[in-house]
């Protein structure tokens, strides 16, 4: 029982490290996070309102259908709210008109499903745009895509895929939450670069640009996000097992047979 108390403090203090490094060990910013408001041409702005508002509709009854099914689940709803808004509120200086940052959407994308997370992501970009003038509503859709909709489904199949080939779910946890961030910036980058391609090189040029500035920034972050979503997990599974039974992402007779080893 001692050894277990242990490693949870041990948890709760590793993931408070990694937090303060996210939140002091980084420069404070000077541009709005995400593509700030106005900076894309209207015709792109309503293209990627276009293409993500299908995501958000879809999201919408999948959070119904879970919140009708299995209310109990309201509060790590919630969680995985909160813990998107807050990392994706951290931001480093990159390119003029974004910003990098973590994402935070890995870990509500394995919990409830890239769609669930497509409005859960949305809201925190709304939140965002209008409480902390971080983003913008213009630019809500662009922003929408790449981190409440591409993010998320790369996180979900990504931890698919990892637990049918090595069945390890930390790992796949852990690729989970840092490929979604990467991605995010990845699909950012290519916004950007078909926004303002360059005189020379045109689309491309403009990509390995943008994206070559973000890498410098966004690689570390990412890790930095997939050790932290690792620990929440580990939290999670301590303290709230019975919701991750419920979403059979553990079984009960593991926890059991864990719980009755540590004592």
């Amino acid at each position: 029982m001692g050894i277990r108390k242990n490693c949870k403090w041990l948890n709760l203090l590793a993931m408070t490290l990694i937090s303060l490094y996210l939140v002091i060990g980084v420069p404070k910013p000077a541009y709005a996070m995400h593509i700030m408001e106005g900076f894309l041409p209207f015709y792109w702005a309503a293209f990627w309102w276009a293409v993500s508002l299908p995501f958000m509709i879809l999201g919408f009854i999948s959070l119904t259908r879970i919140t009708k099914e299995k209310p109990q689940l309201k509060l790590l709803l919630a969680l995985a709210g909160a813990f998107a808004f807050v990392l994706s509120a951290l931001k480093i200086p990159s390119v003029t008109g974004s910003a990098s940052h973590p994402t935070g959407t890995g870990l509500g994308a394995v919990l409830f499903g890239p769609l669930a997370m497509s409005v859960l992501g949305t809201l925190v970009l709304l939140f965002q745009a209008l409480l902390l003038a971080h983003g913008g509503l213009t630019t809500l859709g662009a922003n929408a895509f790449s981190m409440a909709i591409a993010g998320p489904f790369a996180a979900f199949w990504i931890y698919k895929l990892t637990m049918k080939l090595s069945g390890k779910q930390r790992l796949a946890i852990f690729l989970a939450a840092a490929i979604a961030d990467l991605l995010t910036y990845i699909i950012t980058s290519g916004q950007l670069a078909l926004a303002f391609p360059a005189e020379v090189g045109g689309v491309t040029a403009s990509f390995t640009k943008f994206a070559g500035i973000f890498a410098i920034t966004q690689i570390p972050l990412a890790i930095s996000e997939g050790l932290l979503t690792v620990l929440v997990w580990n939290w999670l599974q301590s303290y709230n097992p019975q919701e991750l039974e419920l979403l059979n992402l553990i079984k009960r007779e593991s926890h059991t047979n864990e719980t009755i080893k540590s004592v």
